[in-house]
């Protein structure tokens, strides 16, 4: 699946976007396993209360299935302005 990145997380990680074979089968899980993979993706996954997630371009909840998915965007919650 393809999993992308904006703003601070895009820059904590280091790139935008990426393709990840997973085994999760849920945000969550894809989550354990990213922070996994060192420390720029552990900073960037620390504190989910401020990341918000985009399955399929549809917001939802970290609980959300994975299966049949094609994308997964991981993103800060956005601020009028």
């Amino acid at each position: 699946m393809q999993v992308l990145y904006f703003a601070w997380m895009r820059e904590r990680i280091g790139v935008p976007k990426e393709k990840v074979v997973t085994s999760a089968a849920t945000v969550a899980e894809l989550v354990e396993e990213l922070k996994a993979r060192g420390e720029r993706y552990a900073m960037a996954f620390a504190d989910m209360a401020s990341v918000r997630v985009a399955v399929d371009q549809e917001l939802t909840e970290l609980s959300a299935s994975l299966k049949g998915v094609r994308e997964v965007a991981f993103f800060p919650p956005m601020t009028g302005g």
